[in-house]
């Protein structure tokens, strides 16, 4: 429910703010003075599109904020639970999908400023900076203009399946086709993407068969390169290896009679120094240490002859080295930078080849679900259709009750369901229909205004008081299953003479016991059965037009309504006394019957 409005510099309101109250709120003045200002104000906060001739003349932005308390089966959920957007999500829904939910009170607050440099409009919720797509999204199921603009929900045929489906109760059955179809979706594309998958497998099957058997064919081995530089080096110096490790045991052994060896050194010191013990065992230290050297010089020399005895000048040798190092860096080239990209890259090949070998299996899966949802969703598309043209009747049926009504007893009012043939769509019936996640039928409302004309689609019917009656008629009859808190009719009485003014205001009265109605008027016999009554007036100031709202109260509607009847005599008084009294009457002996808005 709307329950505050707060405008400033927008057209020629400079600053004003309305408390609106549950129930009917009628709203009256003379042409001009701003009335269906104020609603186009409403529809910014629903994210209308508004050019910087709506700011105030030596203003530089319009700010509009409202203040929205959210019914009871509105509350979001709790934190942490999810939530999901999109064009089916409830309002709750919608405001946990965007972070939106209120923190303490299930108050929401939406805010639309519009500057006039540059044309900018920042939107807010709850003080947080949003796209104006999400104030769309979040107006649509607050608020339903009906008036001379586009928040015309009625006229919009998608909006005629969904209001079908609310008054026959098919809500339920629709989200299970949903869910199928959205699961048929998936199915589908998956199985798109696999044949798309076995096209390129085929094509790449035989390159990897040769690729796979090109690595397998070489069996590298991580960490292969690196012994085969090695080996390579070693190939390369072999003359220079030994001819160093010959030089070294020369050193070590002797056999140059001019040079003193290692060993012969060593050995001397070694028996000076066991000679040395044996006279002052505190040099035993010594003595090890030498004869441990002398050891080692002598292992080493050993080792270094056997080295040189083993380094060889083989060519042949160096040669499959070369090639094999070769080898290995053509793999690393095609397969990756290293062997153990190469053997990864073989591994995913294999897999790739297994994925095609079992490719027909998957896809006989994935065709076999298919076909069971085609199945599924077609017997409950059935089902769903059945009870929507069961239903269409009675919705049909009840408008024409409420046109009736409402002086238009010669209209005709029908529920149109219509069904496309399809070969990829589902079976119903012994034919094939095309099909979405709302199932297999388009709903458009159809309407002859007038005797002796055919039934045409709702959006073509002729504007005025008849388009206004039509709807207030749909409303009446769907307010129980109209999930926007809040009604807001922009001069609905319209061509529309006194005596029918009474049934409107009857009509709307009732309708604001399941909804908060916003109404302009030029009909006392209408706005005397206002739960709040507001008055729109203009006044010039400094130079300035301004307008103002004031909420009447008893004495002040009285006159007012007398105004709207033609004047301020006592007759027009008494006129407008007996309209409020009558209402009053009438409204004390329906309300018993009827369940009050909360908080009336």
């Amino acid at each position: 429910m709307l329950l505050e409005l707060s405008v400033r510099n927008f057209a020629i309101v400079e600053r004003l703010t309305i408390q609106w109250g549950p129930g009917l709120n009628v709203l009256t003045g003379e042409t001009g003075a701003g009335k269906s200002l104020l609603l186009d104000a409403v529809g910014a906060l629903l994210g209308s599109r508004l050019g910087v001739d709506c700011i105030r003349t030596g203003a530089d932005r319009a700010i509009i904020e409202g203040v929205f308390v959210l019914p009871p089966d509105e509350e979001p959920p709790a934190r942490g639970e999810s939530a999901s957007g999109g064009a089916d999500a409830s309002l709750a829904q919608l405001l946990a999908a965007y972070d939106l939910s209120p923190d303490d009170e299930n108050v929401l607050i939406l805010t639309r400023e519009i500057a006039r440099s540059g044309g900018r409009s920042l939107c807010r919720v709850n003080g947080r900076p949003v796209p104006l797509s999400v104030l769309q999204e979040l107006g649509r199921r607050l608020i339903d203009i009906h008036g001379q603009s586009e928040h015309l929900s009625l006229l919009r045929v998608r909006e005629h399946l969904d209001l079908l489906d609310r008054y026959s109760g098919t809500l339920p059955l629709r989200a299970e086709v949903a869910a199928r179809v959205a699961e048929l979706e998936q199915v589908r594309q998956a199985l798109q993407q696999s044949d798309e998958e076995r096209r390129r497998l085929a094509r790449e099957a035989t390159l990897l068969q040769h690729e796979i058997a090109e690595i397998e064919a070489a069996a590298p081995v991580p960490g292969e390169e690196a012994d085969l530089l090695q080996r390579r080096r070693r190939l390369r110096n072999a003359e220079r290896l030994r001819a160093l490790a010959l030089g070294a045991y020369t050193a070590l052994e002797g056999g140059d009679p001019e040079t003193t060896s290692a060993t012969d050194a060593i050995g001397r010191a070694a028996a000076a120094a066991a000679e040395l013990a044996s006279l002052d065992p505190a040099t035993a230290e010594l003595r090890d240490l030498l004869d441990s050297a002398l050891a080692t010089v002598q292992d080493c020399a050993r080792e270094l002859r056997r080295y040189a005895e083993r380094v060889e000048d083989d060519p042949a040798q160096l040669q499959a080295v070369e090639e094999r190092l070769h080898l290995l860096r053509e793999l690393c080239r095609k397969y990756g930078g290293t062997l153990e990209a190469v053997l990864a890259y073989a591994a995913e090949a294999r897999q790739k080849l297994a994925r095609l070998a079992h490719h027909e299996d998957h896809v006989a899966e994935l065709q076999a679900r298919a076909d069971q949802l085609v199945a599924e969703i077609g017997e409950r598309a059935a089902r769903l259709s059945a009870r929507r043209r069961e239903r269409a009747e009675a919705l049909a049926a009840a408008v024409r009750r409420e046109l009736a009504d409402l002086r238009m007893a010669g209209a005709r009012f029908a529920v149109h369901i219509t069904q496309t043939e399809s070969p990829t769509g589902v079976p119903v019936d012994g034919r094939r229909l095309a099909f979405d996640r709302s199932g297999v039928d388009h709903v458009e409302f159809l309407l002859a205004a007038n005797a002796g004309e055919e039934l045409r689609p709702l959006a073509r019917v002729a504007s005025g008081g008849e388009l206004a009656r039509i709807l207030l008629a749909l409303k009446t009859t769907l307010a129980q299953v109209d999930v926007r808190p809040t009604l807001i009719f922009d001069e609905i009485d319209v061509g529309v003479g006194g005596r029918l003014g009474q049934v409107l205001g009857e009509k709307l009265w009732r309708l604001a016991t399941r909804h908060q109605i916003l109404c302009v008027t030029h009909l006392p016999q209408l706005a005397a059965f206002g739960d709040q009554h507001f008055l729109v007036t203009k006044a010039e100031r400094d130079g300035r037009t301004t307008a103002t709202v004031q909420r009447l109260g008893d004495r002040e509607r009285e006159a007012e309504l007398a105004a709207m009847l033609g004047g301020e005599s006592e007759a027009t008084r008494l006129n407008a006394r007996e309209l409020l009294e009558q209402a009053a009457r009438w409204k004390a002996q329906v309300a018993p019957h009827l369940q009050p808005l909360e908080a009336r």
